[in-house]
């Protein structure tokens, strides 16, 4: 039995190119997803360093926490 080639052939070359393309343009948008997501997570890294780093240098005040009501000297 002789196989006729264009008959197996169901998929044109201008199929295969559409679908490539579909693909490309698939994939590049899920790069630039991630890229754009990426960027935003190093700009949040950086706000919670900075935002760490200023916690660390404040220095806490003493607070007198004996002048709450059951702390009070009472007289008799």
């Amino acid at each position: 039995m002789m196989f006729n080639l264009p008959s197996i052939l169901l998929i044109s070359q201008s199929d295969i190119v559409t679908i490539l393309i579909i693909v490309l343009v698939f994939f590049g948008i899920l790069l630039l997803l991630g890229i754009r997501k990426s960027y935003k997570l190093k700009k949040e890294n950086e706000r919670l360093d900075k935002l760490s780093n200023d916690l660390a240098n404040k220095e806490d005040k003493y607070e007198d926490f004996t002048e709450g009501h059951m702390y009070q000297n009472k007289e008799n």
